[in-house]
């Protein structure tokens, strides 16, 4: 169980980097060479998908695993495991994240676009906490491996949220629908 749930994180943490990623893409209004725009989107959304059924395998086997010994409530109240604390409740605090974006991505044609877009910011929060728990309490932390797979997760997010905060960004991209949303 301890490899499953190690596995699945560190996968969690590979999809939720490409979700930011295409996320990002994807609220430009560019497509890219092969996929169009419509296609980023579905990309976006698989990859959000996937992340999502990861961590749920990343806890459940968590929680059953004897070693890591982590109970339901370590899982929803931050820094309360016996287990590393902290790293554990950065991680904690990333699934509370996790599921408010489901929650509105879920509820995303009854809640509205702006509080939808509002509450979906929240991505920006959940990678960095995700990405500090995989280094901080995964037991492969310190191997060449993972840490070249956060290097590349980290400049491939980075890059994104720079291109994102940048001028470029809002130079060629599809109009905005709602331009009080611009604003």
């Amino acid at each position: 169980m301890w490899f499953v749930g190690r596995g699945t994180g560190i996968v969690a943490l590979l999809m939720f980097t490409l979700t930011v990623v295409l996320g990002v893409l994807t609220r430009s209004g560019r497509s890219a060479p092969g996929i169009t725009l419509f296609g980023i989107a579905d990309l976006h959304r698989t990859a959000a998908l996937a992340g999502t059924g990861l961590v749920a395998v990343h806890v459940t086997t968590l929680l059953v695993d004897p070693f890591s010994q982590l109970r339901l409530v370590d899982l929803v109240v931050p820094f309360h495991a016996g287990y590393r604390p902290l790293w554990v409740g950065l991680g904690a605090l990333a699934l509370d994240t996790l599921v408010v974006l489901v929650g509105s991505s879920l509820l995303r044609h009854r809640i509205g676009p702006r509080l939808f877009r509002a509450l979906h910011w929240a991505a920006y929060a959940m990678w960095p906490l995700a990405f500090v728990h995989a280094l901080g309490s995964g037991t492969d932390a310190a191997t060449w491996w993972l840490r070249g797979i956060a290097a590349i997760c980290a400049l491939a997010v980075t890059g994104a949220v720079w291109w994102r905060a940048s001028e470029r960004f809002h130079l060629h991209g599809r109009p905005t629908l709602d331009r009080r949303a611009a604003r």
